[in-house]
């Protein structure tokens, strides 16, 4: 039995270049957005996105998983970088409340029927729940924070504060930011 063939370099830069455009497309026009404006978004033709993504739910599905790899690849990253744990947690939330916040049309999409989406909430927690426990846990362990927080509860929290972001007057940005300010050790 061959090992599976690897993508060429430039496949693999065809198809992040989807991800990103259908991602872009899906916030501003919705999860129906046209294929041929996705296709133009990400400068290939509309063939390539059916090879790479045969059915839209291939594609929601696709884009999802991208963009919660990048979140969860983000926090060690982050922890890494940061001058902080703090300031890692802060900065990995703020990414988080960036994923929610655009995810409203997918959301909407993964609440079907269509069995392709019924492993993604699933896949969401197992990738992240154990990066912002990673994250909580540095934390805490610096004296940062208090060491009590669950990251699937936080997680939720700022989940529910994120559901009013498409309104005009509110701020879903600034009230995690009083929870993420909350967490400090005073």
């Amino acid at each position: 039995m061959s090992a599976p063939r690897k993508q060429r370099a430039d496949a693999r830069r065809n198809e992040e270049a989807l991800l990103e455009a259908a991602a872009a497309m899906f916030v501003a026009a919705g999860v129906d957005a046209p294929v041929r404006d996705i296709a133009a978004k990400a400068g290939v033709g509309v063939g390539t996105i059916y090879r790479h993504f045969p059915t839209r739910a291939d594609l929601i599905v696709a884009v999802y998983r991208h963009q919660v790899e990048a979140c969860a690849v983000a926090g060690p990253a982050l922890l890494a970088e940061s001058a902080t744990p703090y300031a890692a947690l802060a900065s990995w939330i703020d990414l988080f409340v960036d994923f929610l916040v655009t995810k409203h049309g997918l959301a909407e999409a993964m609440q079907s029927d269509d069995a392709a989406f019924q492993t993604l909430h699933a896949y969401f927690l197992d990738r992240l729940v154990p990066v912002c426990a990673q994250l909580l846990d540095a934390a805490a362990t610096a004296g940062e924070i208090t060491p009590d927080m669950d990251a699937l509860v936080l997680m939720r929290g700022i989940g529910n504060l994120c559901i009013g972001a498409d309104s005009p007057s509110y701020d879903a940005r600034r009230m995690v930011g009083l929870v993420v300010a909350g967490l400090r050790r005073h």
